[in-house]
């Protein structure tokens, strides 16, 4: 059953240090897309030990990031879920130590979109057709205004919102977890 939308900010720095590690990104990333899980489900679909995705989704659930999702079916371990449908940054004050915290958590999860990509590309071929070419990477090169980049993003979000797997409740048949991401900034080699 689809969850209402609830998208929350973060707005204390010691979250954003909380958030910005590998592991929990990748945790958080995967209860998103797939809902509820135990520490062993997730620790085979981002390759750690269950215990170390055990520590690390505590250390999520005392910044607000997860939760647990009700009783084991088994009686043991407990299932996982993302606090919230999803997570905006903002607004922060402009210091070294929350530029840096954004920087980093933009690193840390750049780094988890180009494993995502990889690992899809490592296994695309055990795929049906359909999925095979259902694949887009794509890049745009764009004259925008700072204030086009942020017009162009919230229009984007506006349209992909609807199909947010834990909102969605309008799920036809053959559909699966898919991921997106899109990121705009200036081209660093911008003059």
């Amino acid at each position: 059953m689809a969850r209402p939308e609830d998208r929350r900010d973060v707005t204390d720095v010691r979250r954003l240090a909380a958030l910005a590690h590998p592991l929990r990104t990748a945790l958080l990333s995967h209860l998103m897309a797939f809902g509820p899980r135990t520490a062993s489900e997730c620790a085979a679909a981002v390759d750690a030990s269950p215990s170390n995705c055990s520590w690390h989704l505590r250390q999520l659930e005392k910044h607000g990031f997860v939760e647990r999702a009700g009783e084991a079916a088994d009686g043991r371990e407990r299932p996982w879920r993302a606090a919230a449908t999803g997570f905006r940054i903002g607004p922060l004050d402009d210091t070294p130590a929350v530029r840096s915290a954004l920087q980093i958590l933009a690193s840390v999860q750049l780094d988890e979109e180009l494993r995502l990509a990889r690992t899809y590309l490592r296994h695309e071929d055990e795929l049906d057709e359909p999925w095979r070419h259902s694949a887009e990477f794509n890049a745009y090169g764009l004259l925008l205004t700072a204030e086009e980049v942020h017009d162009l993003a919230e229009r984007l979000d506006a349209l992909i919102r609807p199909y947010l797997a834990p909102t969605r409740d309008d799920v036809p048949d053959g559909a699966r977890p898919v991921h997106l991401m899109l990121a705009a900034y200036l081209r660093p080699d911008a003059p």
